[in-house]
Formats: C-alpha cells, sequence, structure tokens
C-alpha cells in the first residue's frame, strides 16, 4: 500500500514553473540591436531559459509593437520561439512574414531557409529537400563573414542556415525544439 501511495505522489508532484521574469520596461528602453542582435542580452537571456519560450515570443510581440518595428528578423525571431514553445500555427504566420522581396535575396537564400523551415513544421519533407537543393546551389559571395554591432567579424559557412535544414532532415519527425537546438540534430553521422 505504501509503494502504491508512493507512486501516485510521484505522479502528481508538479512540474517546477520555470521562472520567466524580466523587466519590460527595461526591455522596451532597449534599441534593436540591443534587443535583437545582443547574443547576451535583450531577448535572447530569456530565451535561453527551458520552458521560457512562449513568454520570449510575447516579449518580442511586445518590444515590436511599443517601437513600431516590422524587421522581418523580429517576426523571425518570435516565430522560432513559438515554434520552439509548440505554437507552430504562430510560427508558421510569423515566419511568412520574414520572406524576402526576391530582388533582395538573389544571392543569400534567406527565402529558401524560410520555406525549409516552414515545410519542415508542416511536414512536408519533399519541399525541405527542395529547399535545402535550392540552398546548396547558391554560388558563394565574395564575402562570407559579417560584422557583428559589437565590431565583431564573424565567418559564416556558406551557404548560411544550410545547417540548420540539414538538422531538420536529420531529425525528421521531432519538434522543431529538438531538431533545431540539440546537438544530436545539429551533428551530421559520420
Amino acid at each position: 500500500m505504501f509503494a502504491l501511495l508512493l507512486a501516485v505522489a510521484q505522479i502528481a508532484e508538479p512540474t517546477p514553473t520555470p521562472d520567466c521574469s524580466y523587466d519590460l520596461e527595461a526591455m522596451l528602453a532597449l534599441d534593436r540591436d540591443a534587443f535583437d542582435q545582443d547574443m547576451d542580452g535583450g531577448w535572447r537571456v530569456l530565451g535561453m531559459k527551458e520552458g521560457c519560450e512562449i513568454a520570449t515570443a510575447e516579449l518580442i510581440r511586445a518590444w515590436r509593437h511599443e517601437k513600431r518595428d516590422h524587421a522581418s528578423i523580429l517576426y523571425w525571431h518570435e516565430g522560432q520561439m513559438r515554434a520552439s514553445g509548440g505554437q507552430t500555427n504562430e510560427a508558421i504566420a510569423l515566419f511568412q512574414l520574414s520572406y524576402k522581396p526576391p530582388e533582395f535575396d538573389v544571392d543569400f537564400g534567406w527565402n529558401h531557409y524560410v520555406s525549409g523551415t516552414i515545410a519542415f513544421l508542416v511536414r512536408g519533407r519533399a519541399h525541405l529537400r527542395q529547399s535545402i537543393k535550392r540552398l546548396k546551389s547558391l554560388p558563394a559571395g565574395e564575402s562570407t563573414s559579417f560584422t557583428t554591432p559589437d565590431g565583431k567579424v564573424v565567418k559564416m559557412s556558406w551557404p548560411p542556415n544550410l545547417n540548420v535544414l540539414e538538422a531538420f532532415e536529420r531529425c525528421w519527425g521531432k519538434s522543431y525544439k529538438e531538431a533545431y537546438g540539440t546537438e544530436a540534430c545539429a551533428t551530421p553521422e559520420s
């Protein structure tokens, strides 16, 4: 009888709620670079906390609305947080807002990345593979590096984001959060 009560007590024990609190006023005071591009600041501090994905998406949404800033990268990052938190339909809608006009994406492949990510979410494997193929066909540009807001020069692998789409292919059927964010999915099999 004691063992049964212990088993029931363990099942009924609630999972601890993550601390997803933040200073909204301080976040809203940040400019876009500090809010969105600082890898150790802005929304990313909250986004790195397990279980705070939807709270992070809501923070990005609040910042966008407060600043009336509709940069596509903000839609993208909010979408990533919603996808990681299991809000797939909302994520897809946000990802669709991040497509670039074709003339501005000729040599970078952002739209292939967006299409491949959406294909993964809607379970369209053939479309994901097509996005991977199109991304691989991009010729390398003159420069495969960029400078971060703090002045660091970062070398990009070419083509950009191919590693993410290939992780989606390797981890087909898994959640966005797992396929995007785990070492097992990120590492090609030898």
